[in-house]
């Protein structure tokens, strides 16, 4: 008789290049985050300055992310009804949308404002349009009013996601990109 193995539920994650790019990006995402919290409740534009940096950091590291993600292959599915793998793909093709939308709706708004964008003193994201008034408006809008908006949802909807496959279904999910 044969001694009883002890049951493992084995996991395929992401590669470790891919699981790096996810928390770089919320890294990313919460530092640009908090930059620009902190600039409205001290006023200080050394923070807003941050905020900028960061976000133009953050679209410069999507597109690699992107990139990344066309060339890498993703684990085998988690068995799921047909309905989550949908809201899945839809929800992290938004993610990714309004995560290279944000920060270029913030660089063409201060650029439509005529205002250069400073890489941390190192550089300067030049103004290369004709600054135009109504733009930087239009711009604005869509940065704080509209993506502000859907990445809160999105986000929220990543987050619980990944805590309701963690702790409701136990189905160890989120160990694929951790």
């Amino acid at each position: 008789m044969s001694p009883v193995q002890p049951t493992t539920t084995h996991v395929n994650k992401w590669s470790a290049i891919s699981r790096f790019f996810h928390w770089v990006s919320a890294l990313l995402l919460l530092v640009t985050w908090v930059m620009i919290f902190t600039y409205e409740n001290t006023d200080n534009s050394f923070y807003i300055g941050l905020h900028k940096a960061f976000g133009v950091s953050l679209l410069f590291w999507m597109i690699a992310r992107v990139i990344s993600r066309v060339f890498t292959k993703a684990p085998p599915p988690v068995p799921m009804p047909k309905w989550q793998e949908m809201i899945s793909k839809i929800s992290h093709f938004m993610l990714y949308a309004l995560l290279i939308a944000m920060p270029m709706a913030g660089l063409l708004m201060s650029v439509y404002g005529g205002r250069a964008v400073s890489m941390f003193g190192l550089f300067d994201i030049p103004v290369f349009v004709t600054p135009d008034r109504g733009l930087a408006r239009f711009f604005n809008d869509v940065h704080t009013d509209i993506i502000w908006n859907l990445i809160l949802v999105f986000t929220a909807l990543h987050i619980a996601a990944a805590l309701y496959h963690q702790f409701v279904k136990k189905d160890k999910l989120i160990n694929r990109m951790l």
